[in-house]
Order: C-alpha cells, then sequence, then structure tokens
C-alpha cells in the first residue's frame, strides 16, 4: 500500500516501512511497519521522512512509556496478568487504540513475590505506568507505592473490598472475607463503602417492605 499527503486513513493502516519513514504524531512502529493510531488523514514530511496524522474529529489520546493508566484485570494466569486498559490518568480524552495490556510478575512489586493472585484477581482496577508500548499492547509496571489495585473485586461475592490496614490486605464486608493485594495509595476506600452503605440500605428498604407486607395481610 502506498500512501500520500491528504489520504484518508483508519486505525492500524500501514503507511510504509521503517526504510521509508519515521513515525511522529499519531502513528507507530510495528515490527518494521509504520501504522496510523487514529482516524485522519496522512502529512507526509518529505524533508525528514516523518509521517504524522491529522485526526479527524479532536485529539485522542496516545499513550507514551511513562503514563499512568487505569485498566481492570481480565485474567492471571502464571506469572502474567491481562489487563484491558480503560482510560489515560488525569486525562478524559478517549484512548487513540483499544489498548490491551499484561504485568510480568517481576513487574509488580518490588521484592519477592510468590504468587500473582497475591497481588491481583480477577475484576479488580489497577493502577499502572507504562513501562513498554508494542502498538495496540502495553507492558505495565505497579512497583511503585501509588500504582496497584484501587479497587478489590472479593472473588467469593464479587462486591469490592476495603483495606484492612495490614500491609496488601483487604477485607469484604458482605460476606466477611480477608484476601491479599498489591493495593494504591490511591485505593478508592470511599467510594467503596458509600457503595456497602447504599447495598445495606436496599437490603433494609426490601425487609422493611416485607414485613409491612405480611402486617397488612395477617
Amino acid at each position: 500500500m502506498k500512501v500520500k499527503s491528504g489520504d484518508f486513513v483508519m486505525p492500524g493502516d500501514i503507511l510504509g516501512v521503517s526504510e521509508q519513514f519515521l513515525p511522529d504524531k499519531w502513528t507507530y512502529d510495528d515490527e518494521g511497519y509504520i501504522r496510523a493510531s487514529v482516524l485522519g488523514t496522512v502529512d507526509i514530511n518529505s524533508s525528514n521522512k516523518k509521517v504524522s496524522i491529522l485526526p479527524s474529529s479532536g485529539n485522542p489520546a496516545v499513550l507514551n512509556v511513562g503514563d499512568s493508566v487505569y485498566g481492570e484485570i481480565t485474567d492471571v494466569r502464571g506469572q502474567r496478568a491481562m489487563i484491558n486498559v480503560q482510560k489515560m490518568k488525569n486525562n478524559d480524552r478517549k484512548l487513540a487504540l483499544p489498548y490491551m495490556a499484561a504485568i510480568h510478575i517481576s513487574q509488580v512489586k518490588k521484592g519477592y513475590l510468590d504468587k500473582l493472585t497475591d497481588a491481583f484477581r480477577i475484576g479488580d482496577i489497577i493502577e499502572a505506568k507504562v513501562s513498554k508500548i508494542m502498538g495496540d499492547n502495553l507492558d505495565l509496571n505497579t512497583e511503585n507505592e501509588e500504582d496497584g489495585v484501587v479497587k478489590a473485586m472479593c472473588t467469593r461475592c464479587r462486591a469490592y473490598m476495603i483495606p484492612t490496614g495490614r500491609k496488601d490486605e483487604v477485607y469484604c464486608e458482605v460476606c466477611d472475607k480477608k484476601e491479599k493485594r498489591k493495593i494504591s495509595t490511591n485505593y478508592d476506600c470511599w467510594g467503596i463503602k458509600r457503595t456497602f452503605e447504599i447495598f445495606i440500605l436496599v437490603i433494609f428498604c426490601i425487609n422493611f417492605s416485607f414485613m409491612m407486607f405480611l402486617e397488612y395481610f395477617s
């Protein structure tokens, strides 16, 4: 495929090879192929051999190494956890690509980690830093204190959990279960506690309505 300035392209379209161009704004190198990362028109700078894309609507967020992101753990298998990246931290723009990511057990925390399930479980929401970018695939790192789980989901009842105050331990107020996690210092305690309070209020209202029903028909 030979492209020229002004051509309309879609995310993932091949613009050329690394021998022809250097990737610039909204483009990336995918094993020697230069691809578009957003919907837009091609802009080739012939003097410096750089190719970029002029986005068709706004400027979506393209991730760089060192950026902080939020994502959901979708699988924990062996020594790698898989993450569906949802957004960039402190940036409300939609991500330019549907990024998928992985964290190796060696990148989870400083020091030794025996089992990856002691750090992450499916359904957890994490904050992490981008350590490597390969097109729409990322490697993430959670070694810093502010990185790690910001919302932990109970493996028994699927309710969100709260920190116990002990290092890397969370507690489920619904089913009285404790579990291990690699907890971020930005853990969302208030939001989870508020959700639990609403849950208790709903249960109370249901029980109260049932009691009134029985009293009415007795």
